[in-house]
């Protein structure tokens, strides 16, 4: 027994290695709303930058399901090249996946994490359930790049009008720059061009 407790006349409660299970809860903060955080940005501007970055977020998240799609159903002669490089754009995926989601939340945001509500919110288009064609898959995830960067494009100039110069930075300084290099190196593999001349 505690001194707390035997100045309030109580008895403790018996400790239990028992894991409380099955346990409910009220949904504290909906999707869509912002709270008031000392970050120095109004109301307006930590609404708009994270409805955003929300969307990036889906975007995001389903680009990396494409990678490591891509990356286990990979096939050809440049099978192994392509494995690889598909592991490792689906890695760095996942860093701009949880450095967009804690920028949501630094703003008071409520960060998308469900697949399913992802699913609802992407632009990237599904891909069939199958297996696509190498040169497919790789148009298909040029494509993602494309739709993630053209938004990023408008929202880094909109968030910096707004004056939130931290969302504009993650925005220029991390999503672009990644999505447009690893475009780059996906897109050199659609260049019809001979290993060897005869």
């Amino acid at each position: 027994m505690t001194t707390a407790d035997r100045k309030a006349g109580t008895t403790p409660k018996p400790r239990s290695s028992q894991p409380w299970l099955h346990q409910k809860g009220k949904e504290i903060q909906e999707f869509g709303t912002v709270r008031q955080l000392p970050v120095g940005l109004s109301y307006d501007a930590r609404m708009y930058s994270c409805q955003r970055l929300n969307q990036v977020l889906c975007d995001t998240r389903i680009l990396h399901d494409l990678y490591k799609k891509h990356h286990w159903l990979m096939r050809g002669q440049t099978f192994y090249q392509l494995h690889l490089l598909m592991d490792k754009h689906a890695d760095e995926q996942t860093e701009l996946t949880d450095t967009i989601a804690e920028r949501v939340q630094t703003l008071g945001g409520v960060a998308v994490g469900d697949p399913r509500h992802v699913a609802e919110i992407t632009n990237v288009p599904r891909p069939p359930n199958g297996v696509e064609e190498v040169p497919a898959m790789l148009s298909r995830l040029l494509e993602a790049h494309e739709t993630i960067l053209e938004d990023c494009h408008d929202a880094a100039a909109r968030t910096q009008d707004m004056g939130d110069d931290g969302t504009n930075d993650l925005l220029v300084s991390e999503v672009i720059r990644v999505n447009e290099l690893q475009a780059w190196f996906v897109a050199e593999h659609l260049v019809d061009t001979p290993l060897v001349h005869v």
